[in-house]
């Protein structure tokens, strides 16, 4: 090593040192028995204390939410579940302090197993790689993906025949759709950003941005917020007057976080998400996150007929609405030939 290099070297050395020597000390950690745990479990807690400081009182919270803590324990008693901080307020001697814990909060139960029985078919453009399907009255919309064949349109769902459409540019991919307040709105794949329509005249009103999200999978709404999923394990609640991302959920069953939900549904307080590139349905609860149902399609796709954009890997199902007067699900999968009519049954 020659002089030059040994200076920088001995330099880097006393840098390092002298940061070293100014980091804080860490007074307090909280100790649990693990990272992962149920919402509504009791887990035992308590606060390592290395310096010996008199604690004079500790209360735990997780997302501004006080925990009940008794007995050297506390319930996990929070609304939201997924990854969370779970935090710890000291204090002691004259003064107070917080600390925090990453940890996950699961899903008190396992989810139920659904089955389906179709109840009518319908035929299906399969030239329409479907995104998003939801009913308003009883007319369908639909939207599509792929460059060069994105768009939305309005359809009789009992002929398969288009009542009007709205192409995208060639440059765009389409991605799932929402109705709201006479507005739909649909987002796009990778541009970053969606559309609204006039949902009587289908002129484009707006464009809007996204936030934290970086890609648009599915949407739907509760007739207040609407819920955007982007591949993650985050379900996105957007104002419906800003479109500004406000809060998310985050997907999980009682054994780990999810993701890849796609095509959105919202129904009486759940939200029925398609998996991506698999026949499930996820029914997920809209205000904690929690999976509580797992619905199996297997065996529909059997039913379609094969067409030119066919590809085994690709042409899934993807697709489901819910029509409020007959009570029934409808869905189908992109570039299928065929959309049908189920009831969903608990096995």
């Amino acid at each position: 090593m020659n002089f030059i290099k040994l200076v920088r070297y001995s330099f880097l050395i006393f840098l390092l040192a002298a940061c070293g020597g100014e980091k804080k000390a860490v007074l307090f950690e909280i100790q649990t028995e693990g990272n992962s745990f149920r919402q509504n479990e009791q887990i035992a807690i308590s606060i390592k204390n290395e310096k010996g400081k008199e604690i004079k009182g500790v209360t735990y919270s997780i997302d501004g939410k006080e925990l009940a803590y008794n007995d050297g324990k506390v319930v996990l008693d929070i609304p939201k579940l997924g990854n969370k901080t779970l935090k710890a307020s000291v204090s002691y001697e004259d003064t107070q302090t917080d600390i925090t814990k990453g940890i996950k909060v699961l899903a008190e139960n396992a989810p139920q197993l659904y089955t389906y029985e179709i109840v009518n078919e319908f035929p299906h453009d399969n030239n329409a790689y479907t995104q998003g399907l939801e009913f308003h009255n009883d007319t369908l919309y639909e939207s599509t993906g792929k460059k060069g064949r994105s768009f939305v349109r309005k359809v009789d769902f009992k002929t398969g025949k288009a009542l009007d459409q709205i192409d995208l540019d060639n440059t765009i991919f389409g991605e799932g759709i929402t109705i709201l307040n006479g507005k739909i709105y649909q987002l796009t794949w990778h541009s970053g950003m969606g559309f609204i329509y006039d949902l009587n005249t289908f002129e484009k009103l707006d464009n809007f941005q996204y936030g934290e999200s970086k890609e648009g999978w599915g949407l739907t709404n509760d007739g207040n917020r609407i819920y955007k999923s982007d591949g993650t394990e985050k379900l996105w609640l957007l104002n419906s007057d800003t479109l500004k991302e406000e809060d998310y959920i985050e997907i999980v069953t009682n054994k780990s976080i999810f993701d890849n939900a796609n095509e959105l549904e919202y129904v009486d307080g759940k939200i029925y998400a398609n998996v991506w590139q698999k026949s499930g349905v996820m029914i997920i609860n809209a205000d904690s996150g929690a999976i509580e149902g797992v619905v199996n399609f297997g065996g529909l796709g059997a039913k379609v007929t094969k067409g030119e954009n066919w590809s085994d890997t690709d042409n899934v199902l993807n697709g489901i609405a819910y029509h409020p007067t007959r009570k029934t699900f409808f869905v189908t999968g992109k570039d299928w030939d065929k959309l049908f009519e189920v009831n969903i049954i608990k096995k």
